[in-house]
Order: structure tokens, then C-alpha cells, then sequence
């Protein structure tokens, strides 16, 4: 695919081009081409994907910093229970973790423009956000609270 021409003896130096170094060409006859790789370019798809996310927003945006708190803490507990999963080798959506993530991005972002329009500067910010992390109740995430629900209502089922 590629040549390698080499010039030699070397030019004078009264006749060299701008380049100094001159003794090695690699030339390149025809661009590779993969033939059977298609790209596409779908604009619609990121469009649905922008909108999604607007509308993600506008609901986030909606919610009081309480609940964005209290929201936060759900999906922390969630990819928690996410991890365990994993680590345990149990059947579950890797795409998830992801999503979480994102959300819970989402989330804090509001929650920090909030407490920009209100004049509270980043270390306040910081000390107020540990503060609030230490005020945390640990509590069992809700994916969890519902299959302890379903769990005792099949026992109470197997007893009847």
C-alpha cells in the first residue's frame, strides 16, 4: 500500500525546499475504502433525543429543591442497588448506570443554577451541599421497598 522512495545522494543544501529534511517520501497511491461499513448521519434521531431531554428538564425544573433532593437521594440508592447487582452477577440493564448518572447530572445542575440566581458562591455552595449529605437518612431505595412489598405479598399468599 504504501512506497518508500528514497532520495540519495541528499541535495545540496543551497537546493533544499522550505523542509530541511528531504531523504524519505511515503507516498500513499489510492485511499483506503472500506466497503462494507456504512455511516449514518440521522439528525432525526438526535432531534427525539434533544427533545427528550428538553422535556426531561422542564419536568426537573419544575420540582422544588426539595424534591430535587429527595430525588437525588432515590437514584443514588438505585445505582447502589445497580452495583450490587453487578458485583453479585445478577441479570440487569448496563444502560441504566448510565441513565442514572445522567439524571441524577441533571438534577444537581438545576439545583446549582438555582443557588446561582440566589448569589450563593461555589464554596458556599460546597458547604452547604456536605451539610445536606450528612443530613441524609439512609433509607432503601425505592426499586428495593417494592420488591420487599412484593415479596411479602407472595409469602402472605403461600400462608393463605
Amino acid at each position: 500500500m504504501l512506497s518508500l522512495s528514497v532520495t540519495f545522494p541528499p541535495k545540496p543544501i543551497s537546493q533544499l525546499p522550505r523542509s530541511f529534511f528531504n531523504g524519505v517520501q511515503f507516498r500513499q497511491p489510492n485511499p483506503i475504502r472500506l466497503p462494507f461499513i456504512k455511516i449514518r448521519t440521522s439528525s432525526s434521531l438526535s432531534v427525539v433525543m434533544m427533545a427528550k431531554r428538553e422535556e426531561e428538564l422542564k419536568e426537573i425544573r419544575a420540582k422544588t429543591t426539595e424534591e430535587i433532593n429527595e430525588e437525588v437521594v432515590d437514584l443514588k440508592g438505585e445505582l447502589f442497588m445497580l452495583r450490587l447487582q453487578k458485583s453479585a452477577r445478577n441479570e440487569f440493564k448496563s444502560s441504566e448506570f448510565r441513565r442514572m448518572r445522567k439524571r441524577i447530572a441533571r438534577m444537581l445542575t438545576v439545583k446549582r443554577e438555582r443557588e446561582i440566581e440566589e448569589g450563593i458562591n461555589k464554596r458556599l455552595s460546597r458547604k452547604l451541599d456536605q451539610q445536606w449529605k450528612k443530613s441524609i437518612v439512609v433509607r432503601p431505595p425505592p426499586s428495593l421497598k417494592k420488591l420487599q412489598e412484593e415479596e411479602a405479598a407472595a409469602e402472605a399468599e403461600k400462608s393463605v
